[in-house]
């Protein structure tokens, strides 16, 4: 069942749910380094916990909430919208729904797509690999002159992965068949010339789309181009254009909604805390209680 609005604003009411939830999840049994208790209290008025010895704790620091103005409730509320839109929220539709500036709303969606970076997850089994070259100008003789291609590989029942190259070529293929594919794996791909060679190392099968073979069997690439129709449909319908310098943070949050389709939203707030730092990384000093 999906994750509704109704649901959200229940879960999340106000700026101070928004908070404890962060630091439950952040430090969960945690013990006060100086007295070792493990009660802390809410300090009023500060974004911060308090312990009975006067050892304070910051669960923001470290998070994409760090030293942002915008209360926490519209960061939720934000990360919600990006959980449920098929197509991406551009930083005007941001804008609109939480009566920010444009500057504001731009920053938070690039820091929201920070929550979605792709893992290091190796792909197995029957896996499709496709290219797919994204802007350029059309008016251009050369279709595929100014375009950013991108290399990307769907696990059939399981993970995708994408990455935007500098150019497309079986050098290319083979480096990230490599670190991404395990050897032995059946390739699903078309009869382009990028994929010479792989059968060394991979069962290698592929259509002729030259002859225009699509489908012969279970040999096709169906998944990774219907990944590509939704990734074009949101970089030209909603956002219009994505500069390369963005581009791969984009491919990421479109790779982390097909990984995550059955929970984004639960998915991104459980990344919102960095779990590769110990507690005490987070935690401040004594201060007077207030």
């Amino acid at each position: 069942m999906k994750y509704t609005i109704s649901q959200f604003l229940d879960d999340f009411p106000n700026n101070d749910i928004c908070l404890d939830y962060i630091f439950r999840h952040k430090y969960g049994d945690f013990s006060c380094p100086k007295c070792e208790r493990k009660q802390f209290y809410r300090v009023k008025n500060r974004l911060a916990y308090v312990c009975y010895c006067g050892y304070h704790v910051h669960p923001l620091k470290g998070t994409i909430f760090e030293r942002s103005r915008t209360p926490l409730k519209q960061w939720f509320y934000a990360i919600y919208l990006f959980s449920v839109s098929r197509n991406g929220v551009a930083a005007t539709e941001l804008q609109r729904h939480l009566g920010v500036t444009y500057k504001t709303a731009w920053r938070m969606g690039h820091q929201i797509r920070k929550l979605m970076k792709q893992g290091d997850e190796v792909l197995y089994g029957v896996v499709e690999i496709d290219e797919v070259f994204i802007g350029g100008r059309r008016r251009s003789s050369n279709r595929w002159r100014d375009k950013t291609p991108i290399y990307g590989m769907i696990q059939r029942g399981g993970p995708a992965k994408a990455f935007v190259v500098s150019n497309v070529n079986k050098m290319m293929s083979w480096i990230l068949l490599k670190e991404n594919v395990t050897f032995g794996s059946r390739l699903m791909t078309d009869d382009s010339s990028v994929y010479q060679g792989m059968h060394r190392h991979y069962d290698h099968n592929y259509t002729v789309h030259s002859k225009y073979e699509f489908v012969r069997g279970e040999t096709h690439t169906n998944s990774i181009e219907g990944f590509w129709g939704q990734l074009k449909r949101s970089l030209h319908g909603t956002h219009h254009s994505v500069s390369k310098k963005w581009l791969q943070s984009y491919v990421d949050e479109f790779i982390f909604k097909y990984n995550n389709r059955s929970d984004v939203f639960g998915s991104l707030i459980v990344n919102i805390v960095s779990h590769d730092r110990h507690p005490t990384d987070h935690v401040g000093g004594n201060h007077p209680v207030k």
